[in-house]
């Protein structure tokens, strides 16, 4: 064999290899219901914060838990082993990575969809841009 033939198996089977990892590393959406279900499975949840809830910080132990309402109307807690996220309070959505745990469900990553300052008070009047 050419070294040219084997450096282009080798190439196809570190692709191959990379694209197994990836794929086996990706998460499932579901709700609050299918991830206590999932038994210590990463799942990724798409909720809102509920407000009536009470959201807590211990700093000793560096816990931040809060309430969360997934998508099907189902309230859960949450318990986050890292401080707040700036500007907590005012995310329209998050989505929260983890697994459901006896009593929680542990965030593990919070990404949060901030409320956008392009709304109809803000419109940009694009005629008078380009004028």
């Amino acid at each position: 064999m050419k070294n040219s033939q084997v450096a282009i198996i080798i190439a196809i089977a570190v692709l191959i290899g990379y694209t197994l990892v990836k794929l086996g590393n990706s998460a499932t959406y579901s709700d609050f219901t299918t991830a206590a279900t999932a038994e210590g499975e990463t799942t990724t949840v798409i909720a809102y914060l509920d407000l009536d809830a009470e959201m807590n910080f211990v700093p000793k132990s560096v816990q931040f838990s809060f309430g969360a309402i997934d998508k099907k109307g189902r309230k859960q807690r949450i318990i986050y082993y890292e401080p707040k996220p700036q500007d907590f309070e005012r995310s329209e959505e998050i989505t929260l990575t983890g697994y459901d745990a006896d009593t929680a469900f542990i965030a593990t990553e919070i990404l949060m969809k901030c409320p956008s300052k392009y709304n109809e008070q803000n419109e940009v009047d694009s005629e008078k841009i380009y004028k």
